[in-house]
């Protein structure tokens, strides 16, 4: 039987050897999340023995970090905006850039029943958040992913959130509907930048959520009229450089207040319009 010190110095080493930076650190993380406690609890409870099966998991979660496999997938789940968010191969990671986009969104939003849609939903992040925050709008959550939407919807039922599920590419599920407020975190890596990527992320993450360039961008701003309100807000997660081309690729008169913003590292990354279907 090990205790906690023990086997965290061990992991330590292990990872240590395999090139994983803050390798200490990571080996803690692992078996906080594991064991559901604070550091600090750990801290004064080091010399504890630990369990035969939580040893056993706990080893098996070290090797697949040693493999690089992104801590999110080892552990499951992520923090993202006061919910628990179930994560799994299916799902892109939601990334701290998108917590902030949509902290983002919820500030910018009165507190009425508006119709919200989230497109390329993926593990259901922003709608969710924007639900849980926003209990009023009526929120519908987007994939064309089957298995992205399964992981979407176990994280409404876990964060008792009570949206709207639509399977299917891009606007396509929306017919006949019209919304006030479009949220949308499509891919948009560019093909010849995917490889400049990180090492875990390629290996790990799904690449069909990964790479799409400008490509969403372009179809949306052909698609979106017919399906919004008049005065709608829509909002976008996007690439490194990419504001000047989405200023060029909303361009037409019906959209109004165009605004590009940057994350805490000085790049592109949010950038919301509206719509005023006045100006077609």
């Amino acid at each position: 039987m090990y205790t906690i010190r023990e086997l965290t110095t061990r992991s330590t080493k292990y990872l240590e050897k395999r090139g994983i930076q803050s390798a200490r650190r990571v080996s803690e993380e692992l078996l906080f999340a594991l064991l559901n406690r604070k550091r600090l609890d750990l801290y004064f409870d080091y010399d504890a023995p630990l369990g035969e099966k939580e040893a056993v998991r706990y080893k098996q979660w070290v090797k697949r970090k040693g493999l690089r496999e992104p801590f999110a997938y080892i552990v499951g789940e992520v923090e993202f905006l006061d919910l628990k968010l179930k994560v799994t191969p299916a799902t892109l990671i939601p990334r701290y850039e998108t917590e902030i986009f949509a902290d983002l969104i919820v500030k910018s939003l009165p507190k009425a029943p508006l119709e919200v849609w989230d497109v390329c939903t993926g593990t259901g992040c922003l709608g969710l958040a924007v639900k849980n925050r926003r209990s009023a709008c009526r929120v519908k959550l987007a994939d064309i992913s089957g298995e992205a939407l399964k992981v979407a919807k176990i994280n409404a039922e876990k964060n008792h959130l009570d949206v709207e599920f639509l399977e299917g590419d891009l606007l396509t599920p929306f017919r006949g509907k019209k919304g006030d407020v479009v949220i949308c975190n499509p891919p948009y890596v560019a093909p010849e930048d995917y490889e400049k990527l990180e090492e875990e992320v390629r290996a790990f993450e799904p690449k069909k959520a990964l790479i799409g360039g400008l490509h969403f961008y372009r179809r949306l701003a052909l698609e979106l009229p017919p399906f919004l309100h008049s005065k709608a807000k829509i909002f976008f997660e996007i690439g490194r450089g990419q504001g000047k081309d989405l200023m060029e690729i909303f361009s037409e008169s019906h959209w109004i207040h165009k605004k590009c913003d940057k994350d805490w590292s000085g790049h592109d990354r949010f950038f919301f319009l509206e719509y005023d279907k006045n100006f077609q």
